[in-house]
């Protein structure tokens, strides 16, 4: 007979080191994940065979820990799945983002992106690559410091000030000789770019690296990611930076931020 450790049974019901409610959780994260249109409460139940009750309890667990999110009778995975699995091609906001950034990229010639915040940091979320211009080796789930980075400055920017202090580091290192390491100038800064309603980064997260970012708004006018472009100094004077650059992704954000509105999306 197969010795099994720790006092495990076959039945992992009768087993003292067997987690009901985690493995219930678990059944319930993985049905909303694999339906990123989202399911009911009753949806839910009926594909993991549970009571209702007991799904209930675990739908609002994660939507409190940030897993899923809820929107009417719906409950839908978010990014934060990204921690998980890595996989965030299913979900709505990179869905819909991804031809935008495709079209994006291509018309420009420049990479493009969409992120969201996740603690101090960008978490990317959709990514098309026309070259490769960071040293960093950028893919969807990589992260970057949110403070120093033209989308991170974007989404700090639509928080209130008492949520962006928990997205901010106790020290602002310097990244290059242009890098803003002092937190009034910083403050100041996210307040100009709540107010033009983009960001304009020149080489303070690597040197030689320009880019634009603007928010996505959903629900309510909400900031609930940052899009942007990314390209060399020495290819891209600022000036046309700012002209012909800038102007594309304020559209392209616009223009995402529309179809998740459209689409009555979570975020």
């Amino acid at each position: 007979m197969e010795h099994i450790p720790n006092g495990l049974t076959d039945d992992p019901v009768e087993s003292r080191d067997f987690v009901t409610a985690l493995a219930r959780g678990l059944d319930v994260l993985k049905t909303c994940s694999d339906a990123p249109d989202g399911l009911t409460l009753s949806d839910v139940a009926r594909k993991v065979n549970l009571p209702r009750a007991a799904v209930r309890r675990a739908l609002l667990t994660l939507v409190a820990t940030g897993y899923l999110a809820q929107n009417g009778r719906l409950f839908q995975s978010t990014p934060r799945v990204l921690d998980l699995s890595g996989r965030v091609s299913d979900l709505p906001l990179p869905r819909l983002a991804q031809p935008i950034l495709n079209q994006l990229s291509h018309t420009l010639g420049e990479s493009a992106s969409l992120a969201i915040l996740d603690g101090q940091d960008i978490l990317y979320i959709a990514r098309s690559e026309a070259r490769r211009i960071l040293a960093v080796d950028l893919t969807v789930g990589g992260h970057l410091p949110a403070w120093c980075t033209s989308m991170g400055r974007v989404l700090l920017a639509g928080l209130s000030e008492p949520e962006r202090l928990q997205h901010l580091p106790l020290v602002l290192e310097a990244r290059t000789s242009r890098t803003i390491t002092d937190f009034d100038t910083l403050h100041q800064h996210l307040k100009q770019i709540r107010s033009d309603g983009y960001c304009v980064q020149d080489q303070e997260l690597e040197a030689g690296l320009r880019s634009v970012a603007a928010p996505v708004l959903g629900h309510k006018s909400k900031v609930v990611a940052a899009l942007n472009v990314s390209t060399q100094a020495t290819r891209t004077p600022l000036r046309e930076l700012k002209r012909y650059i800038l102007p594309a992704v304020i559209d392209a954000a616009a223009a995402l931020g529309q179809a998740l509105r459209k689409q009555q999306r979570i975020y």
